[in-house]
């Protein structure tokens, strides 16, 4: 049974997973590279935005269950969490699993665990993990186990999906899974299922990709939709009603960690076989550049201001990670616009747009552009900004605000999926 648990990867995913093992009877060491972080974490403070992760770090902490270093140490088992970025040319980066996987050869002793919880391409485990893990003196599969079991969880909700999602466990062996399988029973109640390792790094990129290439379809919709003067959000809501269908939301694009990243790694291994993947990623991709041509049509002039509200990728959380709102931003600014940003949920100095509130993003600004439905969207009332803007426009690409309540304000109302509604009155 393990006792002691080393966690590599201190972000959005091992965190909250050294958290809820600390919290489940397993003695936890965490380490990152990222020194501050490390110094926030000891004295219980978040680097990242997470519901319930304050009081479980606190209690971890103060238990004395949960410990952080920027340094392994000895340990039973050993989880690696960290990323698995794509490059400028939508190749896989996984020098960040080789160096973690190095990190720990040192501290291995015989009969440990070593499990790779990152989203990473198939045969990872195989060509990357198990040939730092032969450096050490420990024979692969008899006296050092290894496994994959991917996260399946979503910004907002990962200590309740880590809970009661089920698990995909991929072992090099039976033995590997099976202990895997014994570590997780600490906290998950949902079925966990054991297979080998690339099976299950494939499953968990085609659980990925099928979300990328629903949006896409959803986006392509969108367009159609505008084409047909038919408003897209409610043809989708019909179309799901039908107990077979689930059609996913269009929107300025797809941001985060996994969705925009994990069907490149397919893109990337078999390219020939890859064709609607690919179609569906240049399609999300392209609507930031969408979204900035219809600011340019509904304002008509890039000498103008813009106030952006949304940084983050997903409502009501702070990750910017492959956020469309970027891009968004960056396709307005080539265009000549001025962008002014809010994000309730963003530090700061994460972006050079970022002002300080709502009020100050609206200051002269010809256009309220929503392109993150935070819960402070969807309450904002069109008093809060129309005096303070030079024209009053606000384009929802979220379907997140009550449009007619803008329109009967005096602003004119644009939706991404509705072109019927996009008229100058």
């Amino acid at each position: 049974m393990t006792k002691n648990l080393c966690v590599i990867g201190l972000g959005y995913i091992g965190l909250p997973t050294a958290v809820m093992f600390a919290n489940h009877g397993v003695r936890v060491h965490g380490v990152d590279v990222n020194q501050r972080a490390v110094e926030m974490i000891s004295n219980k403070q978040l680097h990242i935005e997470e519901n319930g992760l304050q009081e479980r770090l606190d209690k971890a902490i103060d238990s004395g269950m949960l410990t952080v270093s920027t340094e392994p140490v000895e340990a039973d088992a050993f989880i690696v969490a960290v990323p698995s970025p794509i490059r400028e040319d939508r190749t896989a980066d996984l020098e960040y699993v080789r160096k973690a996987t190095a990190s720990i050869v040192p501290y291995l002793k015989k009969g440990n665990l070593i499990i790779l919880e990152s989203t990473v391409p198939p045969k990872t485990v195989e060509d990357v993990m198990l040939p730092e893990l032969e450096k050490s003196s420990f024979k692969i599969g008899e006296e050092l186990f290894v496994s994959h079991s991917p996260e399946r969880v979503i910004p907002g909700r990962i200590f309740e999906e880590l809970e009661q999602n089920g698990r995909i466990i991929g072992g090099i062996n039976e033995k590997s899974a099976e202990m895997t399988k014994e570590l997780y029973e600490a906290f998950v109640k949902g079925p966990i299922e054991l297979t080998d390792a690339t099976t299950a790094e494939l499953v968990k990129v085609m659980e990925n990709t099928y979300r990328d290439v629903n949006i896409a379809f959803a986006n392509e919709m969108a367009k159609i939709g505008e084409h047909l003067d038919v408003n897209i959000w409610d043809a989708i809501r019909f179309a799901n009603f039908h107990p077979r269908v689930n059609i996913h939301q269009p929107g300025p694009g797809v941001g985060g960690h996994c969705i925009a990243v994990d069907p490149w790694f397919l893109v990337e291994l078999a390219p020939e076989q890859s064709n609607i993947i690919h179609l569906s990623r240049k399609t999300n991709d392209g609507m930031p550049e969408f979204v900035a041509d219809r600011v340019m049509e509904f304002v008509g002039d890039s000498e103008r201001k813009i106030a952006v509200l949304g940084l983050s990728f997903k409502a009501d959380v702070d990750d910017m990670r492959q956020s469309p709102s970027i891009d968004v931003i960056n396709n307005l600014q080539e265009k000549g616009f001025t962008v002014a940003s809010f994000d309730p949920h963003v530090k700061d100095d994460s972006h050079p747009t970022q002002v300080k509130s709502i009020e100050e993003a609206a200051e002269g600004a010809a256009m309220v552009l929503i392109l993150t439905n935070h819960k402070e969207f969807k309450d904002l009332e069109p008093g809060q900004v129309a005096d303070a803007m030079d024209e009053k426009i606000i384009y929802d690409t979220k379907n997140c605000i009550d449009l007619p309540a803008w329109k009967v304000a005096g602003f004119r109302t644009y939706l991404l999926g509705d072109h019927k509604d996009n008229t100058n009155e």
